[in-house]
């Protein structure tokens, strides 16, 4: 089976993301409607709710309005009506998500979502239920298991003697705006990943309101909202709601429990997306939201620029760091580029970071998350990938390579050499490390031995070489 890898930093282990065959979607919808009556239901009293409130009958916010969307909110499709509708997608590979129109009410503390038939449509059976777990690694059970699931249960509208389950009473009603659940719980707070697994998927399903759309989040992290606010806040209009403590039955006309992702990592598909949104889309939203000044790297065929091509070399610790980072910045500095050493300290605030890399026309690290930030780069620059020694080079161009074809950047890899890692200090050269290091591979043994237990030392002539193309490459056109 083709196995495509990836790394979730809070398993502390290597995942790999394989193909396997698994139950149909339409075979787990059928389980779904066949078993749905067997159910054991339950009743939620509803007399102690607190009286109802209505908000968000407008965008809201008409400062808000004029920042994100100076021409006007994109148009945002009609999800009223007496008919309520339920369309789950339990196919994808990524993500399975549940899209729901007409009278939804949200119960945060339940976890539970209810889409209640209106009297003239009630098709389906009886407390038909899905359950979702709101991540986009599906294929990670490990992963998958940490994220709380939100059951969606349609429902017939409440009978006269109260059988079945009935539905909550609004306590609080959203009616001029949707909802999107999703969970914060998975591998967040791993830069990669709270860009590949949330914020990326998050702009392909909440992008089209305009800022019409509740953000409910389940597994909340107040560190990760607190560092994606500035996405968030361009993306809705409204606070963000920690899902699992709000006691209210949220009303709204429409929502979507999961988010929408495409395969890959960092990848848009403009194909599969309905507004058909792009990785360059994307990265221009983000250089709107932190303000970033650059559209565009240094290029010998713009007008001309009083200074040289700007690098930023991130840099890191305790696993796959450049043992000879010194020498390899006064190298690129006698090539002719402006060369700014980018530490974990350094990157640890986003938006500073963003505009240090959006200066810049060229990215260079060994293979990590913080690659992840040449989403900020301008259109055009470079980025540089030090592949370890390991046989990791399809896994790091499944990463970070295969990426940047759909950012408008341009991509340069450098592999390591059995004489640039340091696991020749650990191992005899006719050890498999060296002589197969795909048998390591099979034995699970890649995270451990090439990614947490080697560092590089780089040829700095061998490099030098190497980069001196890219600097031409710039500078030449």
């Amino acid at each position: 089976m083709m196995m495509s890898w990836s790394w979730c930093k809070t398993t502390g282990r290597h995942e790999a993301e394989g193909t396997k065959k698994g139950s149909s979607s339409a075979g787990r919808v059928a389980a779904w409607l066949l078993l749905s009556p067997l159910l054991v239901l339950v009743v939620l009293k509803t007399d102690f709710l607190p009286t109802v409130s209505r908000t968000d009958t407008g965008l809201g916010n008409a400062k808000w309005q004029q920042q994100h969307y100076p021409h006007g909110p994109e148009a945002v499709k009609d999800m009223g009506g007496s008919a309520s509708r339920l369309t789950c997608n339990l196919s994808n590979r990524h993500s399975d998500t549940c899209t729901m129109e007409g009278d939804v009410r949200i119960h945060g503390r339940s976890a539970t979502v209810y889409v209640v038939a209106a009297a003239s449509n009630h098709r389906r059976p009886e407390n038909s239920t899905v359950t979702v777990r709101p991540y986009t690694r599906k294929w990670e059970q490990e992963t998958m298991a940490r994220i709380r699931e939100v059951t969606v249960r349609y429902t017939p509208p409440p009978a006269p003697f109260g059988s079945g389950v009935i539905p909550p009473r609004c306590t609080a009603v959203h009616d001029g705006a949707p909802a999107v659940v999703f969970s914060t719980g998975g591998c967040g707070t791993n830069f990669f990943h709270a860009m590949s697994d949330l914020v990326v998927p998050l702009y392909i399903t909440a992008r089209e309101y305009g800022g019409r759309v509740h953000l409910l989040v389940t597994d909340y992290r107040p560190e990760w909202v607190a560092k994606f606010r500035p996405v968030l806040d361009a993306l809705s209009a409204h606070p963000v709601v920690d899902l699992d403590s709000d006691a209210a039955v949220r009303c709204f006309p429409a929502a979507r429990v999961g988010l929408e992702s495409h395969n890959g990592m960092l990848a848009i598909d403009p194909t599969l997306s309905r507004h058909g949104y792009t990785m360059v889309g994307f990265r221009d939203f983000l250089r709107s939201v932190f303000s970033l000044p650059r559209p565009w790297a240094w290029s010998s065929s713009r007008p001309v620029i009083s200074r040289p091509p700007r690098l930023v070399m991130v840099l890191r610790r305790h696993s796959r760091a450049l043992t000879n980072e010194a020498d390899t910045v006064a190298a690129m500095e006698d090539l002719g580029f402006d060369v700014v050493p980018a530490r974990p300290e350094d990157v640890a605030d986003m938006g500073r970071f963003a505009r240090v890399v959006n200066s810049c026309d060229v990215m260079v690290g060994v293979h990590g998350a913080g690659l992840t930030n040449m989403v900020f780069l301008p259109h055009n620059a470079t980025v540089v990938q030090i592949v370890p020694w390991g046989d990791m080079k399809w896994a790091c161009w499944y990463d970070f390579g295969e990426p940047v074809q759909g950012m408008g950047l341009r991509y340069v890899e450098y592999e390591v050499t059995a004489e640039e890692t340091t696991l020749k200090e650990k191992y005899a050269r006719d050890h498999p490390v060296f002589t197969d290091p795909q048998s390591i591979h099979r034995q699970g043994k890649a995270w451990a031995t090439f990614l947490d237990g080697q560092n590089v030392t780089l040829d700095i002539d061998r490099f030098k070489a190497a980069m001196q193309q890219v600097f031409q490459s710039i500078t030449t056109g």
